[in-house]
């Protein structure tokens, strides 16, 4: 749907400091993709270059730039990054609309309950028995529900997403493709014959209201209780969580992290790409983890931690700088010692 730069102005709650009103925009770009009929955004200081020669029509962009390009217009506005999404959910459901209504090839058992007129089931799923699921669900083509899973409003589920038995969705729920809720956590012990024994994962998983899982991401159940995500955290693509674990409110966790199992990370925490945590371990809230860093012991709040194993950032950069100048001091050493032996 074509909206005109008012109409953008109050959908971002910005305010038009350049451009004709009547302006029409038909869709959103990058500042390097954007054609004079779409809008972009400046959102970082890194691509100011690119925004000082982008072809789009509007630009949103935050107060008191230095300069602007010539021939296209501006809203600015508090942060143009979250101001831009407005303008994306505007084209997106434009595009993609609910529409209710139950595949004809999708294998649902009759004990479970939901309202066929509200909700959106694709090809070949399987939702097994005692399944509940909200108003405005949408659940993709060949997912699998086990029985007794329980589902909140508006969730959406997409394709090849599994949900193990018993797990508990809250509203507004998403769930990209070929994840899967609630396999079995990975717990062995060994046996008196010198062989793994498998233990009985009987707990459940439970997704919190607004909760985001990415494709290919993996949260194991407990053993008993519950693995919980809390309210509003965020998960990357190909995320590991372990058995027993409880991840706070609006969390980020970034791609390719594990976290073992029974650890807790606190609300507000940000765990960044290729982080390893080890088992029943505490981050703090609001504590930052950078990428690759290394959990083997719990972590307090509101610090940023990098290294391995995980010290304070500040730290871990100083250990880091006096590391590249080892190879020098040894040298140096080297030759102190020969001067010293020749000496003698």
């Amino acid at each position: 749907m074509n909206i005109n730069l008012d109409t953008v102005a109050e959908l971002t709650g910005g305010k038009i400091i350049k451009g004709d009103p009547s302006l029409v925009i038909s869709g959103v770009a990058s500042l390097l993709d954007a054609t004079p009929s779409e809008a972009s955004f400046l959102g970082n200081e890194k691509y100011f270059q690119d925004f000082l020669t982008t072809k789009a029509g509007l630009v949103l962009v935050p107060p008191q730039l230095p300069q602007y390009p010539e021939g296209t217009a501006f809203v600015e506005v508090e942060n143009p990054s979250m101001a831009f999404n407005a303008l994306v959910k505007h084209f997106h459901t434009s595009v993609q609309q609910f529409v209710p209504g139950i595949h004809p090839s999708a294998s649902i058992d009759p004990s479970a309950k939901f309202n066929a007129d509200k909700v959106q089931i694709f090809a070949n799923v399987s939702i097994g028995p005692n399944v509940v699921i909200g108003d405005g669900a949408q659940i993709g083509a060949n997912t699998v529900i086990y029985g007794g899973v329980k589902m909140g409003n508006d969730c959406k589920i997409h394709a090849n997403v599994t949900i193990r038995e018993r797990c508990e969705l809250g509203n507004r729920v998403i769930i990209q493709p070929g994840a899967v809720i609630g396999a079995d956590g990975f717990g062995f012990l060994m046996g008196p014959e010198g062989k793994y024994v498998g233990i009985d994962q009987v707990g459940i998983v439970e997704l919190k209201d607004d909760v985001d899982v990415g494709a290919n991401s993996c949260i194991d159940r407990a053993r008993f209780g519950r693995t919980i995500i809390g309210e509003g955290t965020k998960i990357d693509n190909l995320v590991q969580i372990g058995h027993n674990v409880v991840v706070g409110k609006h969390c980020i966790i970034v791609a390719q992290t594990g976290i073992a199992g029974s650890s807790v990370i606190e609300d507000y925490c940000t765990i960044a790409a290729q982080v390893g945590i080890a088992g029943h371990l505490r981050i703090g809230k609001k504590a930052v983890v950078g990428a690759k860093t290394g959990v083997i012991s719990s972590l307090e709040g509101g610090k940023m931690y990098w290294g391995m194993p995980a010290s304070p950032y500040r730290d871990a950069c100083r250990e880091l700088s006096a590391l590249k100048k080892l190879p020098a001091l040894i040298k140096e050493l080297k030759e102190l010692k020969k001067t010293l032996f020749s000496e003698e």
